[in-house]
């Protein structure tokens, strides 16, 4: 039989890594694995503005019948000033385009398909460490994947040189894939300075960037945070730029995302419009309609804005100082914890052996990713002296 000649496929190191961190009983226990915002306290709660839209859409909204393969297209033109701004959309006109989609991972397997469909066995520059369900994502639609260091480990820093050599060896045309803020696992994002010469390289290579950005407002500000992002967009022909609204919007398991279209010409970017609504049909035949809903209410309402806008940046100022209190730890063991704070985002990557980490869990009930990457969400204030002395304690029992 042909379902017969499968065998079970590996466990998803995450997954395995919640269900572990369910089973403990330990009051005490840590979870800095699972990439979700957390408060003070621990939990990851529904934002106040969410709620406030949900409130509205139950009394105003008159339908559930389907949206089509393009998903809440008010969605799509409501969030496009958050990502672009209202002057560069305004500049780019028929040459910006776009669709919802499943989530950021949807966005991102869309782009893939689009490309492909194009020119199928396309090459994707990926640089490492990355997502990990980056490469699955691009190989499921038939990308190549060429991955380059992008982390300098030992000094917690984006690596530059090792960058730009890479983008200088791709091809004319060659996909290049950009997380535009908040590095995820590293939180170790380009300066200023280093993101022009990245820029420089893609538009005289002519390269295609595929923008990820998943965490806007979660590392300094939703203005900061999108400015890489919109400079990029500037100075290039054409880009790709899968939008998430899971983190930002506290919206995880809604799945809302879209999917962005910069291209040559308002003729070239209609085309691709088409396309893509091919293939999300074709996927998932249309989106659900709920989180893009939420978005657009929020985005759309004066007060519900200025509440999300609100409440979004005390979760950057929370996610901020957990980082400074760690980098206040400075060297401990043979880790220097001082750059995370100079980092973005939820997460830092911590040069561990795997030894050390499976100590962390066993002993201290802190669980972790096995690659070292840390949630700095998922600690509280109140417990980042105890994760330095429980880091500290596992590195000397692993180097006796």
């Amino acid at each position: 039989m042909l379902l017969d000649a499968l065998n079970p496929h590996p466990a998803d190191g995450l997954l395995a890594l919640m269900s572990l961190y369910a089973a403990d009983t330990r009051r005490s226990k840590l979870d800095l694995g699972v990439g979700v915002y957390r408060t003070e306290a621990g939990a990851t709660p529904v934002m106040t503005a969410v709620k406030q839209a949900e409130w509205k859409l139950l009394q105003a909204q008159g339908s559930k019948s389907y949206l089509g393969p393009e998903g809440d297209l008010e969605f799509v033109r409501a969030l496009q000033p958050l990502v672009f701004g209202a002057t560069l959309v305004a500049d780019l006109g028929a040459r910006l385009t776009g669709v919802q989609t499943v989530g950021g991972t949807g966005a991102l397997r869309l782009a893939a398909d689009l490309v492909a469909g194009a020119s199928p066995g396309h090459v994707l520059w990926l640089g490492t460490p990355s997502w990990p369900n980056h490469t699955p994502v691009f190989a499921a639609s038939g990308l190549r994947v060429r991955s380059y260091r992008q982390f300098d480990a030992a000094a917690q820093g984006f690596d530059l040189a090792a960058t730009l050599a890479a983008l200088e060896r791709a091809g004319a045309g060659d996909l290049v894939l950009l997380h535009g803020c908040c590095h995820n696992p590293t939180g170790a994002d380009p300066s200023a300075e280093e993101w022009e010469q990245v820029i420089e390289v893609i538009v005289r290579r002519g390269l295609l960037p595929l923008v990820d950005i998943a965490y806007q407002g979660l590392g300094r500000d939703p203005e900061s945070d999108a400015w890489a992002l919109r400079r990029l967009v500037e100075c290039v022909p054409q880009a790709l730029v899968a939008y998430s609204c899971d983190k930002n919007f506290g919206l995880y398991r809604e799945r809302v995302g879209a999917l962005y279209v910069v291209a040559a010409s308002g003729a070239a970017a209609a085309a691709a419009s088409s396309h893509l609504a091919a293939h999300a049909r074709a996927s998932y035949s249309m989106p659900a309609d709920h989180g893009a809903a939420v978005v657009r209410t929020i985005l759309g309402d004066a007060s519900l804005r200025a509440a999300w806008s609100e409440e979004l940046r005390g979760m950057a100022a929370r996610v901020n100082g957990i980082r400074g209190a760690l980098a206040a730890l400075g060297q401990v063991g043979a880790i220097e914890l001082s750059p995370l704070a100079r980092q973005r985002g939820l997460f830092a990557l911590l040069p561990l052996p795997a030894a050390a980490i499976e100590r962390l869990r066993i002993d201290h009930g802190v669980y972790m990713a096995g690659s070292g990457r840390i949630n700095v969400a998922g600690l509280s204030m109140g417990a980042v002296a105890r994760f330095g002395d429980a880091l500290r304690t596992v590195q000397t029992a692993v180097a006796a």
